[in-house]
């Protein structure tokens, strides 16, 4: 893994989001999903309601692993390994039991297998799910990576399925009740 540790503002917040990992833009960037894939990303949100800056200023995000993994020979990032995520694994413990979050957003199939048996996207994506973990129960909304590289959402039945999730975090009431107004400086 290749530092600096990416990790978004330290707010509390009823919701947590969970991506894989930094790109290599963030670390020089500061904060996660800061390029191509935070793009795709926050135009989702802010289909329902929640620009970008809104979003960062109301919504915990946390990663699997915090630091970027580094590139492929064939292009994109690596995909942390089974020892990396063990090694990050204590601080997404730690934050579940500072916030308790109400709903969680995992973005992408690492995200989302650190909490669901299957990683077939159409299995999970459009449904929330209730979720035990640590002695703590959550609602939790899966949501695909928007990596570039991907065309996963932008085909069916994903595409049917990303817009049935976003249907769902909307209807969410800690999504409704975690608005944020936004200072963009």
């Amino acid at each position: 893994m290749i530092g600096p540790v990416v990790t978004g503002k330290p707010i509390r917040s009823r919701i947590m989001s969970i991506g894989q990992a930094p790109g290599i833009r963030e670390g020089e960037l500061g904060q996660p999903f800061a390029w191509t894939a935070g793009k795709t990303l926050f135009k989702w949100f802010a289909s329902i309601g929640r620009d970008e800056c809104a979003f960062r200023e109301s919504i915990y995000m946390a990663a699997v692993c915090r630091c970027f993994p580094g590139k492929l020979p064939k292009g994109g990032d690596r995909v942390p390994n089974k020892q990396e995520i063990a090694a990050c694994r204590h601080w997404l413990d730690r934050e579940f039991e500072l916030l308790s979050p109400e709903l969680v957003i995992p973005i992408g199939k690492l995200a989302i297998a650190q909490f669901l048996p299957t990683t077939q996207l159409g299995d999970v994506i459009g449904q929330q799910h209730r979720i035990r973990r640590n002695n703590h129960e959550f609602d939790l909304i899966p949501l695909p990576h928007p990596s570039g590289l991907s065309t996963w959402f932008k085909t069916e039945p994903g595409k049917s399925l990303l817009e049935q999730a976003l249907k769902q975090i909307a209807r969410h009431p800690a999504w409704a009740s975690s608005a944020a107004t936004c200072d963009p400086d």
